[in-house]
């Protein structure tokens, strides 16, 4: 008999935090799941847990390749997957026992083809809840999917700029439960993070989303979205992360021109691409990066002075940001880039200070993924800060 719920897990080197995710799942209220872990190319002792879990507990299917890396994972995954919904989980990461119960629920009751929960950021020593401004429960339906959710993925608009660290919190995976019909109708997969290095969840969600006709939002922190160490705070240096994000922004392009999408869509990714100078300018000013300072500020001179992002600011709508984002991305604008390097200073400084100490050092990357993807730093480095930008010092 096919489950209700098939629940992906990539693997990559999790030993440490594969136990307390598997006993979240396994002990689930609603039993009528399977768990496909995809033990891609692990190096460490993570495959002899899998095999422990997967012998006393039949939901448990095992799947054991070479590194193929998180999307590869994930689309085997879903190849295997036999369950009426689709839910992806990082081993990392844990969730409540009554998640998959109460958005499975949720599913059934609104005819839902995907339900997000919302999450807790763990630090090890304390939690914080990540806050949408919405109510407990919210039902998207027809073309309010597009308006609200789908065109979100592409980027902020409006007063949605004054939060530049929601920017991807709707598009992850993790924390959503999918209809399969609607992966499988939207034919949708995950691209390589070799070649888009960045973003391959809102990816896959901007495709699902499309062909999405309810969409229901529980304004409930099911999700335990563990927050990496200091050493993977200060993520190593990648000098292609410019071009791959440039190849991230041609694939949002074509699905905007094949789909033949409003003009508002254009300008929500042209505002992306504004708001990303954050973390592209954190790739630069890595101490990993051996350069001089001199050196940085001249890579970020010529990063925002690129023709798409000197056109992306032209429309960038200054005025609905909070006054120290709207300080930081004035200088992008400006090109000022001594001004942007060091307000990048000060805001790596709080992004160490808000996860220094909460962990033993053991983690590796971000979950699932082999040692030369990008980690969590380079997807969600603006997650890491506050709304109101480097003034304040929680997340």
């Amino acid at each position: 008999m096919k489950p209700e719920i098939s629940i992906i897990m990539p693997i990559y080197n999790m030993e440490a935090y594969l136990p307390r995710c598997l006993d979240s799942l396994l002990s689930q209220s609603f039993g009528d799941l399977e768990i496909i872990a995809v033990n891609d190319g692990s190096t460490d002792g993570s495959l002899p847990i899998l095999e422990q879990y997967a012998g006393r507990d039949n939901r448990m299917v095992l799947i054991n390749r070479s590194n193929g890396g998180v999307s590869s994972a994930r689309n085997e995954g879903m190849g295997h997957a036999a369950g009426r919904y689709i839910a992806f989980v990082d081993p990392d990461d844990w969730v409540d026992l009554e998640m998959f119960m109460a958005m499975r629920q949720a599913a059934e009751d609104e005819d839902a083809d995907i339900v997000m929960c919302t999450y807790l950021r763990e630090f090890g020593t304390h939690a914080k809840e990540k806050v949408y401004r919405l109510p407990d429960v919210r039902v998207y339906r027809g073309e309010e999917v597009q308006e609200h959710i789908t065109r979100r993925l592409f980027g902020p608009l409006r007063e949605e700029l004054a939060q530049p660290d929601f920017l991807d919190a709707w598009g992850t995976v993790w924390g959503k439960l999918y209809r399969a019909d609607l992966i499988h109708r939207a034919a949708a997969s995950f691209t390589d993070l070799e070649i888009i290095g960045t973003n391959e969840d809102s990816l896959f969600n901007i495709h699902v989303c499309h062909y999405a006709r309810s969409f229901v939002f529980l304004g409930r922190p099911f999700y335990h979205y563990w927050k990496s160490n200091t050493s993977s705070i200060t993520s190593r240096y990648n000098p292609l992360l410019e071009s791959k994000f440039s190849k991230l922004y041609g694939h949002m392009n074509s699905f905007i021109q094949e789909h033949e999408l409003p003009a508002e869509y254009t300008q929500a990714l042209r505002n992306r691409v504004c708001i990303n100078i954050l973390g592209l300018g954190l790739n630069i000013i890595s101490e990993d990066y051996k350069a001089s300072p001199f050196a940085k500020i001249k890579d970020i001179h010529s990063l925002v002075s690129k023709r798409e992002v000197v056109s992306a600011f032209a429309g960038f709508e200054l005025r609905c940001c909070t006054k120290a984002w709207r300080v930081f991305f004035l200088l992008g604008k400006w090109r000022w880039a001594a001004g942007i390097y060091l307000m990048l200073k000060v805001i790596n400084q709080l992004r160490i200070k808000n996860t220094r100490g909460v962990d033993n050092g053991t983690r590796s990357n971000s979950s699932g993924r082999h040692h030369d993807e990008s980690g969590r730093t380079g997807d969600y480095a603006h997650e890491l800060l506050p709304s109101d930008g480097p003034r304040q010092n929680s997340v």
